[in-house]
């Protein structure tokens, strides 16, 4: 069921599945993608009973800045924040978190500052908050060649080139990083339609530019950038998941930044999966969550 809510400075839209007393655990979409990744994880989770919440983030599908003076800022701050205040407006004390990508590092960030609000976590490629400060250290040339589409979007040609070209271009990047998966038209344009969001193109290419430390971000978050800028431990219970096939991030045998995690972890490889784990394998993304889930309920 497709729902509103008002939460901080966001009217999200998101969807819910299983009954209103289940356990909770929201599932949290990444770029360039939307809810309909977690299609099959929401059906295996609510069966299982969960309440299941999707939310499309910031700059995706029905979801609206409540003001048009709030920046349309993509940093790791506004996106932590954003998940911090959907779980106060559903009136939800603490929920199990599991996302990739955008979603993950929302995740990651309310699982770090606030551990007292989140069971447990599920986090794919590791530990996603971002060191901005060491940003400016080049990488391996595969890797940075890997990184061309966050380049392009630092220059005015690649801000125009995604308002012009948003499907073809999101289409190339799912078919670059998922390079097996077998999608079909249909299911890319289900999800491209989120990216018709009349804020989309200004929160992602924000999102891309202030990683790199080239814009400044919104400054009511600058508190919080300061508080992710020391790179916090995560402490709640937590599995990571790589893709083997992920055409972005590749899958690493040690996790990425496995030393952040200073809790109950868990990390997998999942063969045959690209950068879209949810939606690539959906049997082995939900098994996470319930092994959480199941982890936490002996723990109470």
């Amino acid at each position: 069921m497709i729902r509103h809510i008002e939460a901080g400075a966001l009217k999200v839209t998101y969807e819910e599945h299983g009954l209103s007393e289940g356990w909770p655990v929201v599932l949290l979409h990444g770029f360039p993608y939307d809810i309909h990744a977690y299609d099959e994880v929401a059906r295996l989770l609510s069966t299982a009973g969960a309440r299941v919440i999707v939310p499309f983030l910031r700059g995706y599908g029905p979801t609206r800045f409540m003001s048009p003076a709030t920046p349309r800022s993509g940093q790791q701050a506004a996106l932590g924040a954003d998940l911090l205040a959907l779980l106060d407006a559903l009136n939800l004390p603490s929920a199990l978190l599991a996302g990739y990508d955008w979603g993950a590092r929302a995740a990651c960030i309310v699982a770090a500052l606030w551990p007292q609000r989140v069971d447990a976590l599920v986090s794919v490629n590791g530990y996603n908050i971002q060191n901005i400060a060491a940003a400016g250290m080049p990488l391996s040339p595969e890797d940075e060649h890997r990184y061309w589409y966050q380049y392009y979007f630092h220059s005015e040609r690649g801000r125009l080139g995604l308002m012009r070209n948003r499907r073809a271009l999101c289409l190339l990047l799912w078919r670059l990083w998922s390079p097996t998966w077998r999608f079909d038209d249909a299911t890319f344009e289900r999800s491209a339609e989120a990216f018709d969001n009349p804020d989309f193109v200004d929160v992602v290419i924000h999102s891309y530019r202030h990683r790199f430390g080239l814009c400044i971000g919104d400054p009511a978050l600058d508190d919080l950038e300061q508080t992710l800028a020391a790179q916090p431990a995560i402490t709640v219970p937590a599995i990571t998941l790589d893709g083997l096939d992920d055409g972005v991030v590749p899958a690493q045998q040690t996790v990425r930044g496995a030393s952040r995690f200073t809790g109950a972890h868990d990390h997998r490889v999942i063969e045959g999966v690209g950068h879209n784990l949810p939606q690539e394998a959906p049997r082995a993304f939900a098994k996470a969550v319930l092994d959480l889930r199941a982890g936490v309920r002996r723990n109470r």
